[in-house]
This record gives C-alpha cells, sequence and structure tokens, in this order.
C-alpha cells in the first residue's frame, strides 16, 4: 500500500484542525479518522468541542464517540482498531485524513509501540490505592525518579499516563521512555503530517471564544449531569476538572471561567512542546489550506 497515504492534521487545542480536516477531506474525496482522547468518548460533548451536527454531516469520521467514560480502553487499542480500519479504508481511498491534537495517538499510528506488557492486576491496584491515599504528586515524584526522560513530557495533570509508566517500568525494569523510543514500526502506507500553529496571540483568543462558547452552549449542566463519574480518568481533564471543583464550592463561576481558559492555554502549550520535537511537520496557518492541498499533491506527486 505505498501509494496509499495517510494525511495527518495536527496541532494545538483551538488552531482550527477540524475545519481543515473537513475541507482537505472533501478536496481528495475521502474520510476522517480522530486522533482526539477526549473526544472518543461518547458522554463528551461540549467540554471536548466535539465536530458539530453540520461538521459531522459533510464527511464520514471515525472515532468520535467512539466508547462510553465506562469502557476500559488504552492507546494499545486505538492503534489495533485504526490500523485496522486503515486497511479496509486504503481498499477504497489512496488519501486518508486523520485529525486531531493527542500527541500519544498520533504517534502509536505512526511508529507503534513495542513490546509493552500485560499489567499484573495486583500492581495496578497497589499504584491505584498509592494515588487514592497519597495523591497525584506522590506518583509524580516517583516517575521523576525512575524515568526522569517521560516525566519531561508527560501531562503531569494527567494520572492515567503517569501510572501507565509507573506500571510498564516496573513490570520491565526498563524505563518506559526507553520502550517509547524502540524502532519505528514500518508502516504499509505513507505518513503526511500538517501542523497548524496560529500565533501566539491569535490561538489565544480562539480558546477564549471557545471556552465563552462552551459555558453559554451548557457546559455547566453537562458537567453537572457527569459529576457523579468525576472520577473517571476521561473526566479529569481541562473544562470538566475547574467545573467540578466549581460545583463543589472552590471557587466561583467567573473565577472557574478564567482558570479553564489560563488550562487550556497551558494544555496547547504542552501540545506544542511534543510536536516542536517531530521534524517531518509541516506547519501552517489555518487560513492557508490552498498552500496545505498544494503541498499534499505535491508530496504525493499529483502537482
Amino acid at each position: 500500500m505505498k501509494n496509499k497515504f495517510l494525511i495527518i492534521i495536527l496541532g494545538p487545542t483551538a488552531a482550527g484542525k477540524t475545519d481543515t480536516g473537513i475541507r482537505i477531506a472533501k478536496t481528495f474525496n475521502t474520510e476522517v479518522i480522530s486522533a482526539d482522547s477526549r473526544q472518543i468518548y461518547k458522554e463528551l460533548k461540549i467540554g471536548t468541542s466535539v465536530p458539530d451536527h453540520q461538521q459531522l454531516s459533510q464527511i464520514q469520521h471515525h472515532f468520535i464517540h467512539h466508547i462510553s467514560i465506562h469502557d476500559y480502553y488504552n492507546v494499545s487499542m486505538y492503534e489495533q482498531e485504526v490500523l485496522s480500519l486503515l486497511d479496509r479504508f486504503f481498499n477504497n481511498h489512496w488519501i486518508i485524513i486523520m485529525v486531531g491534537g493527542s500527541g500519544l495517538y498520533i504517534d502509536i499510528i505512526c511508529h507503534g509501540i513495542d513490546d509493552l506488557p500485560a499489567i499484573d492486576p495486583d500492581l495496578r491496584n497497589e499504584l491505584l490505592e498509592k494515588l487514592e491515599k497519597e495523591g497525584i504528586e506522590s506518583l509524580r515524584f516517583e516517575l521523576k525518579r525512575i524515568d526522569p526522560v517521560y516525566y519531561e513530557r508527560v501531562d503531569l495533570q494527567n494520572p492515567k499516563r503517569i501510572l501507565k509508566a509507573l506500571e510498564v517500568t516496573y513490570m520491565t525494569g526498563m524505563p518506559y521512555s526507553s520502550l517509547l523510543t524502540m524502532p519505528k514500526k514500518e508502516r504499509p502506507f505513507n505518513i503526511i503530517k500538517i501542523g497548524l500553529n496560529p500565533e501566539r496571540e491569535e490561538l489565544y483568543a480562539r480558546i477564549n471564544s471557545r471556552v465563552d462558547l462552551m459555558i453559554s452552549n451548557g457546559l455547566i449542566d453537562e458537567a453537572k449531569n457527569l459529576y457523579p463519574y468525576r472520577h473517571i480518568n476521561a473526566l479529569k481533564t481541562v473544562g470538566y476538572r475547574e467545573i467540578f471543583e466549581y460545583l463543589d464550592g472552590k471557587r466561583s463561576l467567573d473565577e472557574t471561567i478564567v482558570l479553564i481558559k489560563r488550562n487550556t492555554r497551558h494544555y496547547a502549550r504542552r501540545q506544542l512542546t511534543w510536536f516542536k520535537k517531530d521534524p517531518s511537520i509541516k506547519w501552517f496557518h489555518h487560513s492557508d489550506i490552498d498552500r496545505m492541498i498544494e503541498y499534499i499533491k505535491q508530496e504525493t506527486d499529483l502537482s
């Protein structure tokens, strides 16, 4: 399938990935696979800025509202499902579009993660108990001690990823980061990465506007309905986490909105830090659709 191409549209939150992906998919008469670790959950609608009905009606999307927050799911399962889907799609399409900002989801489709062991349930329960009793800071300290490389790149607000790194390191005796940098798997298709990165002031303005829109669209009520499940990892994410604290009476609504905007900006910076390490990404402004399409044509020998 080396005459087949996976075009990945990536970048920080609010950079314009959804609309860009739709326009490029329409140009090449193809479909979109989501690489968003939160839009994959059925119950999360407003707080994840999932594509709306009008956007979804234009192009077929996959892995949007794919599973429940109550389902067990991990990045390896995502890899298996996406590769299986690509294998079928490439029978009818020579280009498939992937859109998202979850660096780990994108990396595993491009490179894979080899030799990750099955985790001992007793070890998992022990770490979960440690998290419950001592808090996430205790796990962060342990990760920094045994794998400082991964500590520097992981989202330190995401206990699931910290737990995963600790589990794998304890099971293998090797730093999790060393497994993530193993030789790349050879994929039977070509990969072209397009990054969207507005100027910082524009990106921050887009983030602020998006948060205001989510609030007006009913994010508070959505979070209220999800409040009984706030302990689930899928809900320990920017937007929901701050509103749960607001519902607990920790701060006012105005303070909560300011905090969501600030934490979303921090998240966007972490995303960019992850992606900037990849020299294969060709960067554009989200408005440069014609240039992106021309670039794709050049890289696929269609120009």
